[in-house]
């Protein structure tokens, strides 16, 4: 008995249970489809953000060395 076996009988699995084979059934994801107003809001807010992050840290840099 090989330490693997004692596992496999620790989780309730006989020898034949570990010989069947299980279906499996792959299914094709569909494609993300995004409208293209969404996709340029998103642009631009992801830019606005990064701006006023930019903006905003180098205000505190700048309050930081007065």
């Amino acid at each position: 008995m090989t330490a693997d076996d004692t596992i496999y009988e620790a989780q309730g699995y006989t020898d034949e249970d570990l010989h069947e084979a299980d279906i499996v059934e792959w299914y094709e994801t569909r494609p993300v489809t995004v409208s293209t107003a969404v996709a340029t809001g998103a642009i631009v807010t992801a830019f606005t953000l990064g701006a006023l992050t930019a903006v905003g840290a180098l205000f505190l840099i700048g309050r930081l060395d007065d």
